[in-house]
């Protein structure tokens, strides 16, 4: 855990619970759609926090690709469940 400062430990590890914490509120409020959609974001907050865990371990690159793609997907689903939300226009 020596490649990160506390600090910014302290912001990876507040940013995922805030994540997690925003998922449970969309679908309280019942945007299920939204809640499932920014799942893959969580995930890769955790792929990089868990690369970050074991100092950057080169035997665990994967795990940089595994966050990029689920950071492209995130982003992805992020921008269909919003589109989704938008009220339809009737003639």
């Amino acid at each position: 855990m020596h490649s990160l400062s506390l600090g910014t430990w302290w912001i990876h590890v507040a940013s995922v619970i805030e994540w997690s914490l925003a998922i449970v509120l969309m679908q309280r409020r019942g945007l299920n759609g939204m809640a499932l959609a920014m799942l893959p974001a969580l995930v890769s907050a955790m792929a990089a926090c868990t690369w970050h865990l074991f100092d950057n371990a080169e035997s665990l690159r994967g795990l940089v690709t595994l966050q990029a793609w689920f950071t492209l997907i995130g982003n992805c689903t992020l921008a269909f469940a919003a589109w989704k939300l938008l009220p339809t226009k009737t003639a």
